[in-house]
C-alpha cells in the first residue's frame, strides 16, 4: 500500500511539475542539425542530390583506381538455391593493385548433395579484367585461375545507389552469387 501511495504521488507530481520544468529548459542550438520541418521540399532533394552525387563520385574513384574490398552480406547458388546471410567479418574479396585476394565461402557441386568449400586464396594473374561504366554504376568482369588450374570468372555489377553484385561462375560448378557493398581498401 505505500509503495502504491508513493507512487500515485510521484505520477501526481510530475504531472503538475512537468510542464514548469520542460518550460524552463532552454532551447537547443540548431547550427548542429537540419530543421526539416522548416525545410522545402526542394532543399532536401539538393541535399540528397549531393550526398548521393557524393557517393558515385566515391564509387567512381574506387573503381578507376582498382583499390576496392567486396563485403558479402548474403550468398545463393543460382538458379534458385537457398540464400544464406554470412556474418563473417572476414569474408572479403579484394582486388587491390591488379591482385586480386578472396575469402569467401563457396558452394561445389553440380548436383545435391553439395559441399561448402572456403575460396581462401590470392593471385596477381587477372585476365581479360575490364571495368564498363553503365547507367546504374559499373560492371566489373576478369578471369583468374584458381586451384589446381580451374578457370573461375568473377563478375561484379556495382550498383551506384543500391550495393554490389559478386557472381562466381566456372565449368564445373553452378554460379555462386553474393550481395553486399564495397568500400576502399586502406
Amino acid at each position: 500500500m505505500r509503495r502504491l501511495l508513493t507512487l500515485l504521488v510521484c505520477i501526481i507530481a510530475c504531472t503538475y511539475c512537468g510542464p514548469y520544468v520542460l518550460a524552463q529548459t532552454p532551447p537547443q542550438s540548431q547550427d548542429k542539425h537540419h530543421d526539416y520541418h522548416n525545410t522545402t521540399h526542394e532543399e532536401r532533394a539538393e541535399r540528397r542530390a549531393a550526398r548521393l552525387a557524393e557517393d558515385k563520385r566515391i564509387i567512381d574513384s574506387l573503381v578507376i583506381a582498382q583499390n576496392f574490398e567486396f563485403n558479402p552480406m548474403t550468398m545463393q547458388q543460382m538458379p534458385a538455391g537457398q540464400m544464406f546471410f554470412l556474418s563473417n567479418i572476414n569474408y572479403t574479396f579484394t582486388i587491390w593493385r591488379g591482385a586480386m585476394d578472396i575469402c569467401l565461402p563457396y558452394i561445389a557441386g553440380i548436383t545435391p548433395p553439395y559441399r561448402r568449400v572456403l575460396l581462401n586464396t590470392g593471385t596477381k594473374n587477372l585476365q581479360n579484367y575490364k571495368s564498363v561504366q553503365t547507367d546504374n554504376g559499373w560492371i566489373v568482369s576478369f578471369n583468374a585461375v584458381l586451384y589446381a588450374e580451374i578457370d573461375y570468372t568473377f563478375t561484379l555489377e556495382i550498383n551506384d545507389h543500391c550495393g554490389v553484385t559478386l557472381t562466381i561462375s566456372n565449368d564445373w560448378y553452378n554460379d555462386v552469387q553474393y550481395t553486399g557493398t564495397i568500400s576502399q581498401v586502406y
